[in-house]
């Protein structure tokens, strides 16, 4: 058995302050995805509750990615999806496209992994706010669009929003483009929010201020969250639950706390004896994922 990971004590604290399950928003039931004769998610299954985050983790290539995209269908005509996707009682797959684009963007809403190739270089970040206001909100005034775009970014804590909305992606560093994502993501006060390795790329101190607002927004509107990261500490600071990805297949889910320090599949151990820890034996190498 391999020693257990060392889980940061702020967990506890987050997993305390979590609000109750009641019951699931999302249900994914037997889904796979393959893209020609190439399969990337092989028939899983696992749900998200109302005001929950589950923690979706895996090494690249894993599926993570492939799942999060299946669930919104923003796939390419050569992929084939097979499955059951209920979120709030409605089977994603079987909606028509009309449909799915109200979904996109208000009752599901996404914050893409590198946020400069997100954003349109040519275009004030404001403006890109106001766009996803407008797409599902097309008889606000002028002025209804623009309050809910500053009060989106008051609410990510950017910097002086009525001058900065009127500046574009290359004026902002990475941690404050990122905001901006967010912002974007929860200016229709979406119901399920899909994070895809939001903080990857950002150094530890901008990390952790970003994951310390998705935890307030999570809290202040009864999120529930999709977190997909191959960075195992970042998982521990936000998941309730967590669910481990290898070669398209979920191959165990638990607790977050219970996962963390007891990993029952061996690649789950691998997984987490392969980061370092305040606890690692540094005269030993760590262990590989082969």
């Amino acid at each position: 058995m391999l020693p257990p990971f060392s889980c940061p004590r702020q967990f506890a604290t987050i997993a305390v302050m979590a609000t109750p399950f009641t019951q699931p928003l999302l249900k994914v039931e037997d889904l796979s995805l393959s893209f020609g004769e190439r399969p990337a998610v092989k028939g899983i299954s696992f749900h998200i509750n109302e005001g929950e985050t589950l923690g979706l983790v895996g090494e690249s290539g894993s599926g993570k990615s492939a799942t999060s995209l299946a669930i919104l269908r923003l796939l390419p005509p050569t992929a084939t999806l097979t499955g059951s996707l209920s979120f709030a009682g409605s089977n994603l797959l079987t909606l028509p496209e009309h449909e799915m684009r109200r979904q996109r963007g208000s009752s599901i809403a996404m914050i893409f992994q590198e946020p400069m190739t997100a954003l349109n270089p040519v275009m004030p970040v404001g403006e890109q706010i106001a766009e996803a206001v407008r797409a599902h909100h097309p008889a606000l005034s002028r002025r209804e669009v623009s309050e809910r775009v500053l009060k989106a970014m008051h609410e990510v804590a950017l910097p002086s929003p009525e001058q900065r909305a009127h500046d574009y992606p290359h004026q902002f560093s990475g941690g404050q483009r990122q905001r901006i994502l967010i912002a974007m993501a929860i200016v229709n006060r979406p119901r399920l929010l899909i994070a895809d390795e939001p903080t990857t790329a950002l150094d530890v101190t901008v990390q952790a201020q970003i994951l310390a607002l998705l935890n307030r927004l999570r809290q202040t509107h009864h999120l529930s969250m999709l977190f997909i990261s191959h960075d195992l500490a970042v998982v521990s600071q936000v998941a309730d639950r967590v669910a481990v990805m290898q070669h398209g297949v979920i191959v165990e889910q638990a607790p977050a706390a219970q996962l963390f320090h007891s990993p029952q599949h061996a690649y789950t151990q691998r997984l987490l004896a392969s980061a370092p820890t305040m606890r690692t034996d540094r005269s030993r190498p760590l262990a590989t994922l082969a």
